[in-house]
């Protein structure tokens, strides 16, 4: 059995112990140590990472009453020094309390329970036992938790027997009946669990709510604790200074800025849409001066497939015939009818397409098609426009 020296404190950085025993498993090297600061998954908190003598500590998993610490490779040693990343492991407690005293304050203030609890790397998220959170709520529940944060409230742990739990109003009724570790935040909550917590709410930090959304008829929500708020307020506020710098205006001025541009941005849209227009009806009166017969066949170097069949199917409907166009640059082929029957568009390419490693497909007045090639689109083209102007 390993001693977990996170329970006597969270606060232990280093220490000297000794390696009882290495595994070697199918994805890697475990050490048993007889004592160990380094917390092992659980609980929605991620594992403590650090070295033990000089080698790191790539996992840390909890089997039955032994703690594995993955590591690099085997402790030459038996007896070894053990060094915990203390920024990873602050950076959870902070999360984790914070986490505690939301939860609470979720419970005290609208009566939503706590479903689950998630600390990723980048931020962490409780699921609350309600349909929605308002934008009002959302900015009530974040005063207030911040206010416990400043009021700076003891947080301790300890171990109870089951009667023991059962006399306390936990926020939940652990399934174990001995061994109960209790995380007390002093005036807030009593939670039975086995995470590492600062030892105030003081140290928490801050508490920032980014969103909330609905999750299975429940409600995410999605917040930040302590220096991970900090690195995300300087995040934006760099983001903030580069937006104002650019458009030469104050901060406050950003969002109107952006408007000013959407308006100018959809009158341009307005315009070119009309210009685009007038260009395409020229162009497609000058492709039917040049058709052969009754098809229109021309190969586009820059134009999108959108482009392509807008300009097939106009062609096609205004007068008649069928338009075949490829556009080089993206390797496609558009071809439309606009005739009464007897040419089924997509029934053409699906009898050829395969030979020229095309895939696609359509209807009878339109069908596009994409190849791995300029040089396959190309070819399915000229061997189209041959069997087309033989039609």
């Amino acid at each position: 059995m390993t001693k977990q020296l996170y329970y006597d404190s969270a606060y232990t950085i280093e220490w000297k112990t000794v390696v009882s025993g290495v595994l070697e498993k199918e994805d890697g090297i475990y050490a048993v140590l007889e004592e160990t600061a380094f917390y092992p998954h659980g609980g929605g908190q991620p594992c403590d990472t650090g070295t033990i003598d000089g080698i790191r500590v790539l996992d840390v998993v909890k089997e039955e009453e032994m703690i594995l610490h993955k590591v690099e490779s085997r402790p030459a040693e038996t007896a070894v020094l053990c060094r915990l990343d203390w920024d990873r492991r602050f950076d959870h407690m902070q999360q984790h309390s914070g986490q505690h005293l939301l939860s609470a304050i979720c419970l005290r203030i609208i009566g939503a329970p706590t479903l689950s609890f998630h600390l990723g790397e980048e931020y962490a998220t409780i699921d609350v036992e309600l349909p929605e959170l308002t934008t009002e709520r959302m900015a009530e529940l974040e005063r207030e938790v911040n206010r416990h944060i400043y009021l700076n409230h003891e947080i301790t742990s300890y171990f109870v027997t089951g009667e023991e739990a059962a006399s306390l109003p936990l926020v939940k009724q652990p399934t174990v009946s001995s061994g109960i570790r209790i995380v007390e935040t002093k005036d807030v909550e009593y939670n039975a669990c086995g995470g590492t917590h600062v030892s105030s709410t003081g140290e928490i930090g801050m508490i920032k709510l980014l969103k909330a959304e609905r999750q299975k008829g429940n409600t995410r929500i999605y917040f930040l604790c302590g220096f991970r708020t900090l690195r995300e307020f300087n995040e934006n506020q760099r983001i903030l200074n580069a937006l104002a710098l650019k458009f030469n205006t104050g901060k406050d001025e950003i969002l109107s800025r952006f408007e000013k541009m959407e308006q100018e941005q959809k009158q341009l849209q307005q315009e070119l849409a009309a210009l685009k227009e007038i260009n395409d009806r020229y162009l497609l009166q000058e492709l039917v001066s040049q058709a052969e017969g009754g098809s229109v066949a021309h190969v586009f170097e820059d134009k999108s497939l959108r482009d392509l069949q807008n300009l097939a199917t106009k062609l096609a409907a205004e007068h008649g015939k069928t338009v075949l166009f490829a556009g080089a640059g993206e390797g496609k082929v558009v071809l439309a009818y606009g005739g009464d029957g007897g040419f089924s568009c997509g029934s053409f390419f699906k009898e050829h397409l395969g030979a020229f490693n095309g895939k696609g497909g359509g209807s009878d007045k339109l069908a596009q098609a994409g190849f791995g090639s300029s040089e396959e689109a190309l070819a399915f083209y000229e061997f189209a426009k041959q069997v087309l102007s033989e039609r």
